[in-house]
């Protein structure tokens, strides 16, 4: 799932992501991520991974999300999503219950290998 108020941005997301085999859904805010997965963790086809963008004007953006995922789902895969590099919850993603950090505006090689550190973390564990 990608979460982003910006249309570009998930359009864009959702086409990197068909590229490396993934399905994709979309959601404009963290209130609608947080339903869309508590949803498919209910019908049993829960999320691989999110995408969280960090801020989101005038709705909730990634850092109350993934506070709110991960009283859900403690295990939840979450990357946060910023155009600020220099913002803590992008320098410290892993403090702050994210498992990757992208910088937006970011490449499909950018995001394949946020991919491929976390999946081969999971692996490690």
């Amino acid at each position: 799932m990608v979460m982003d108020d910006e249309r570009i941005v998930t359009e864009v997301a959702k086409a990197y992501l068909k590229a490396l085999g993934y399905a994709t859904e979309v959601a404009g805010n963290g209130t609608e991520a947080i339903e869309m997965y508590k949803n498919a963790e209910r019908a049993g086809s829960p999320f691989d991974i999110v995408i969280l963008d960090l801020t989101v004007p005038g709705g909730m953006g990634g850092e109350e999300t993934i506070v709110k995922l991960l009283e859900i789902d403690p295990q939840v895969k979450a990357i946060v999503a910023s155009g600020y590099s220099d913002d803590p919850i992008i320098t410290n993603y892993a403090q702050n219950g994210f498992m990757g950090a992208l910088i937006k505006p970011y490449t499909l090689e950018e995001l394949h290998a946020v991919l491929s550190g976390i999946a081969r973390h999971v692996q490690k564990k």
